[in-house]
């Protein structure tokens, strides 16, 4: 599954829609978002299990979440379920 990110604040994606559905169990992040200091540099991005289980559909996200456990993939911050993006790199505009 391709998502594409809209919005990032301090780490978190506030808006994304998925761009493919394949693979929803290896997760992929696009970040097309105008961006301050300190949203990306916090460590992963990350996205709510809700948002990831919209896109995926339930019964798909329960499927893919040992999958994504067991990879670490799936972390709390303040709280609230997320799907983590550990490693991107910065790709420069046209």
């Amino acid at each position: 599954m391709r998502i594409r990110a809209l919005s990032v604040f301090e780490g978190v994606v506030y808006h994304c829609y998925a761009v493919n559905d394949e693979s929803p169990c290896r997760p992929v992040l696009e970040v097309e978002a105008r961006t301050m200091p300190g949203d990306l540099d916090a460590g992963p991005l990350l996205i709510t299990w809700a948002d990831y289980a919209r896109m995926a559909g339930l019964e798909t996200a329960r499927r893919c979440s040992p999958e994504l456990s067991r990879r670490g993939r799936l972390v709390r911050h303040q709280g609230v379920l997320h799907v983590s993006f550990p490693t991107w790199t910065p790709v420069p505009s046209d």
